[in-house]
């Protein structure tokens, strides 16, 4: 008997991605997974329920089915009605926000379900392909530029016309990880000048390699952390960093801040009074506004005009390219799943290698147990 595979329409605000794109669909079936599709799941992102049911899925009205499936994908994490319709010994993978502090894992532990938790993925070369965190940022980097394109008032590149020339924006960038280097390249391909920051000093090579300036100030310390991530500065770092950066940052066009601290509160990078000193008409995206924004005039989800600077404060831009998303997180997931499933007598069947080191990291809930715990 073949194993199913649930596709759910997201329901959080303002997502529009989807968990599996039609041709990841085709691919299972062809491996004998029975696909259920929730009637208009990828319909924000494109994809049409006809697309999935000429991959072999099937098309249904009821969430009750989707989510009573042995394995259930989803982007976002579930509602407490979600949980409560996996059924017993069910799989699920999504983003859960594990650093949230709720008792979700407890629920699902609760209804023996096994869960994966995207973010929790190692940052590690093996494990690359499956990392939705950084495919996600890739496309947020990009999309973060784009939406300052939106509301900066002059032109990104230089340009020489009869009618005058206009000088290319200065951009600078806060945070050169994934989605850092990632808006370095796409405002470099804009045709602006750009230049970037970030407390790991490991990252300056990187940061040269996309025609970007790497800003250097001398904190006393070095930034970087565990997996690759940036650790929590010591107040004397954060000052003279707010010291190194304040000026700079003053004479930015466009400012894209990435900085994070998985588990924290984002660190206050752009002070009010940067704000005030910036160019009326200056654009601040601060890509961290989900977890309290690098800027505290940062609105999440909204866009705001303060001393005459717009702050755009979106926390979720790979929903805003939704197709590429959805297709780069079906794959990370596709991916994922290798790793627990194999074939059985031409069908598919989960196994569970509790050895491996990706499963280890990522499988916070398995056989009614919260095998994770937050740390601090």
């Amino acid at each position: 008997m073949s194993l199913s595979l649930g596709i759910p329409r997201e329901t959080a605000a303002r997502e529009n991605r989807v968990a599996l794109t039609p041709d990841l669909a085709k691919k299972l079936t062809s491996k004998k997974w029975k696909i259920l599709i929730e009637a208009g799941a990828g319909t924000r992102a494109g994809y049409r329920d006809s697309d999935y049911s000429a991959a072999g899925a099937t098309i249904t009205a009821s969430r009750e089915e989707v989510f009573g499936a042995d394995l259930v994908w989803k982007v976002q994490r579930p509602t407490q009605d979600e949980v409560k319709l996996l059924k017993a010994g069910a799989t699920l993978a999504c983003l859960m926000d594990p650093f949230r502090g709720d008792d979700l894992f407890d629920q699902l532990a609760a209804r023996k379900v096994s869960a994966l938790c995207m973010e929790l993925i190692p940052r590690t070369s093996r494990a690359q392909s499956m990392d939705a965190l950084s495919s996600q940022a890739n496309i947020a980097g990009y999309r973060a530029v784009l939406e300052a394109t939106r509301f900066y008032p002059r032109f990104f590149p230089m340009l020489m016309t009869s009618a005058g020339s206009a000088k290319a924006a200065k951009v600078v960038v806060l945070g050169a990880g994934v989605a850092g280097l990632q808006a370095i390249a796409t405002a470099k391909r804009l045709g602006a000048t750009v230049e970037a920051y970030d407390v790991r000093p490991e990252v300056k090579e990187q940061i040269l390699s996309l025609g970007a300036k790497f800003i250097e100030i001398d904190i006393g310390e070095s930034g970087s952390g565990q997996g690759g991530y940036a650790k929590e500065l010591s107040p004397e770092a954060k000052k003279r960093l707010d010291q190194g950066l304040s000026d700079r940052l003053k004479k930015a066009d466009i400012l894209v801040s990435t900085a994070a601290i998985p588990g924290r509160k984002a660190p206050i990078l752009i002070t009010e009074e940067t704000v005030q000193g910036m160019r009326p008409g200056s654009v601040i995206v601060d890509m961290a506004a989900a977890t309290g924004g690098n800027c505290p005039l940062t609105q999440a989800d909204e866009v705001v005009e303060r001393h005459g600077v717009t702050l755009v404060g979106v926390t979720n831009f790979p929903a805003l390219v939704p197709a590429d998303a959805s297709s780069f997180y079906g794959r990370n997931l596709q991916n994922l799943l290798a790793l627990f499933s194999k074939e059985e007598n031409g069908a598919p069947v989960l196994h569970w290698n509790m050895e491996d080191d990706i499963i280890a990291a990522a499988l916070v809930a398995h056989q009614g147990e919260v095998r994770w715990k937050k740390k601090g």
